[in-house]
């Protein structure tokens, strides 16, 4: 298979308008795409653009795992993952850091450990695995006002680089090349980039795409 076409990529957190986008840009580029999100409504155009849509709560590990069973058994294994699940809270500075903000943001975090744990073993044994989150500038530069945000980017960060080294450490143990491939995308804020983020997921499959455990910046300048 040449770049992504043919290989199944999930969108996780698929009805935002970076999945929209990063669903026509798979299509174009002939991947099969499995939609996954909270609102059937929302889905429905994603659907209609030819995705495979699943309404699901990825924070619910027993949902995750349950949907990566059900695509086991129809057959699919997935090449790739883009992990959109995501939201902004912020203000007050450090005491104004709200437990119920927090939680909220978390769920970006507990989607991603659920999701990749999940597929690992899909992206580790694909010809050519990938998996990616957007994140933040906020990242080496927090601020006192989105405090608990900056601390969420930064443990998915964290997460994935550790992905990363998962694959490599697979490889190497197995004796084989390196096939499979973790990497970060960081906005200083996603609206308006979200062409750009869903074009450089699927460059990802591309010669001389990112390496794994690759930081990339995209724009000028919040995922």
């Amino acid at each position: 298979m040449h770049g992504v076409a043919g290989r199944t990529v999930l969108v996780a957190g698929a009805t935002s308008t970076v999945g929209l986008a990063a669903m026509g840009a798979l299509v174009r580029a002939g991947a099969h795409v499995v939609a996954a999100g909270r609102s059937a409504a929302r889905l429905e155009p994603l659907a209609a653009l030819g995705a495979r849509v699943e309404e699901i709560d990825l924070t619910d590990e027993g949902a995750v795992t349950a949907l990566a069973a059900q695509l086991h058994a129809d057959g699919i294994a997935v090449d790739g993952v883009l992990h959109l699940v995501g939201g902004w809270r912020g203000g007050g500075g450090i005491a104004g850091q709200t437990e119920a903000d927090y939680r909220l943001l978390e769920a970006s975090f507990t989607a991603l450990r659920h999701v990749s744990r999940a597929f690992d073993a899909d992206l580790a044994g694909s010809p050519a695995g990938r998996l990616a989150i957007v994140s933040s500038t906020v990242v080496d530069r927090p601020l006192a006002g989105g405090a608990s945000y900056a601390a969420v980017k930064a443990a998915s960060e964290a997460w994935v680089r550790a992905a990363a080294q998962g694959y490599a450490k697979q490889a190497r143990d197995a004796g084989e090349p390196l096939r499979a491939a973790a990497v970060i995308f960081r906005v200083t804020s996603l609206a308006g980039l979200e062409e750009a983020v869903a074009d450089a997921f699927v460059g990802l499959w591309e010669a001389g795409a990112p390496a794994n455990g690759a930081i990339v910046a995209i724009g000028e300048g919040t995922a």
